[in-house]
């Protein structure tokens, strides 16, 4: 049982580890963007690698956990959380890239505009990404509740970034590439916030063993 116990926190561990890579990837890939920065850049597709092998190691951990001890109660409700949220991790992961594409494609072209709502939008995403990774922490409901409070809010920010782009590239038809650009980070954004929500989700159920997919909450 010890072993079983050290095991656990050794995963828990891992996925920290691997949060604190995710949050970096995503916070460099706005930064590369925003600031035109093409090291930066290529710092989060260099750090893309460690991300994906590291979804491998805990996956692997967690399975392996799963089948050999075949835990009860809050333990298996920490495996089952563990790996969907390591899969959430990668993805957003993935996103951030999707992210640094974009920005190495704009970076040696003339701004469409100054570029104020999208790095308030990515404040917005990336806050809930590290609320949801500290609520997981922490063990703490209520701040992970917090987190799912925030996806609309980002929604309706991408829903105006995108309609002003649309307004631009009806305007100057030579802005249309780099405007689709900036709305493809706009979306990445948005999925990037709903992983974070996917995770806080994930969190309730760890904690309070609800489920609130699909506002299942309001329900109750």
């Amino acid at each position: 049982m010890r072993h079983f116990i050290e095991e656990l926190e050794d995963l828990r561990k891992l996925l920290l580890e691997m949060a604190g890579l995710v949050e970096l990837a995503v916070h460099e890939s706005v930064v590369s963007l925003t600031d035109r920065d093409p090291e930066r850049a290529q710092q989060v597709l260099v750090g893309e690698a460690r991300i994906n092998q590291m979804e491998i190691r805990i996956d692997e951990l967690a399975t392996r956990l799963l089948a050999l001890h075949q835990p009860m109660a809050k333990d298996l409700r920490f495996l089952t959380a563990a790996i969907k949220i390591n899969n959430d991790l990668e993805r957003i992961g993935d996103l951030a890239v999707n992210i640094v594409e974009r920005s190495l494609s704009l970076i040696g072209q003339p701004p469409v505009k100054p570029l104020i709502d999208i790095p308030r939008m990515a404040g917005l995403a990336e806050s809930m990404v590290h609320r949801s990774l500290d609520s997981f922490v922490k063990g703490d409901a209520e701040l992970a509740r917090t987190v799912l409070l925030s996806d609309d809010a980002v929604d309706e920010l991408k829903d105006l970034i995108c309609r002003e782009l649309v307004s631009f590239m009806e305007r100057d038809p030579s802005t249309i590439a780099r405007a689709l650009d900036l709305i493809l980070v706009t979306r990445n954004l948005e999925r990037i916030a709903d992983h974070a929500t996917n995770i806080a989700e994930d969190v309730l159920f760890l904690v309070q063993g609800v489920d609130v997919r699909h506002h299942a909450e309001e329900q109750r």
